[in-house]
């Protein structure tokens, strides 16, 4: 089932990338930014309330509420810097650049989730890398 939800990720942020290229036009990236992420916090509590899991926020820890919020900040600065890509490049470029987030998390989970790095994750890693490379070029 995961990889169901997975795909359905890849294909609804694809849509992202296209929608924004379109909508961003004479539009500030910033502020273009600051209404999609209006939309995903409406979204998002939209399904917290509909599928009734809104006691949950009082189980949440201090270390995960502390890491959620990490997260947040991440995610906007990731926004706001994918917006003002988009908004200056070409999407055909600015996407695999964006997708270099795939190489970086394998790393990443490698050295602080202590997740294994295998032979198929090393070789799958430096083709995304030659892909991008090969793409913006």
């Amino acid at each position: 089932m995961w990889f169901a939800f997975a795909l359905l990720s890849a294909i609804f942020a694809a849509l992202t990338s296209i929608l924004a290229k379109i909508g961003i036009e004479g539009v500030n990236s910033t502020l273009a930014t600051a209404i999609r992420t209006v939309v995903v916090v409406i979204m998002s509590w939209g399904m917290v309330f509909l599928t009734n899991a809104q006691g949950g926020t009082l189980d949440i820890g201090k270390k995960s509420w502390w890491f959620l919020i990490l997260s947040g900040l991440a995610t906007g600065a990731s926004w706001l810097c994918y917006y003002k890509a988009l908004q200056i490049g070409e999407a055909s470029k600015v996407v695999p650049v964006d997708k270099l987030s795939v190489v970086i998390t394998l790393v990443l989970a490698f050295v602080f989730l202590h997740e294994q790095f295998t032979t198929k994750s090393l070789i799958g890693c430096v083709l995304i890398g030659l892909g991008t490379l090969l793409m913006v070029i």
